[in-house]
């Protein structure tokens, strides 16, 4: 997850939760992954905003991780096919 700069400026941030109401067992046990939304005025904002990226720039990186796939299964099914022979 990354922290993502809206055109405002806000910034959301990943923020994990693990609740585990019944300790010693995994029952009632929920695990979170969200985004909690600062602003300017928050102590961590300039230390984050540095390392953020517009929703257009995650975007884009997300498109080259399916086009990387892509790529990685042709050559995955190309050295299977070269092991089947």
């Amino acid at each position: 997850m990354y922290v993502i700069r809206l055109p405002d400026g806000t910034l959301r941030v990943p923020q994990s939760v693990l609740l585990n109401p019944d300790e010693g067992t995994d029952e009632g046990r929920i695990i979170a992954q969200a985004y909690v939304e600062i602003g300017p005025d928050d102590p961590d904002y300039d230390r984050l905003v540095g390392q953020s990226l517009t929703e257009a720039e995650l975007e884009e990186k997300r498109r080259g991780w399916r086009d990387g796939d892509a790529d990685l299964l042709r050559q995955f099914e190309e050295w299977k096919a070269g092991r089947d022979d």
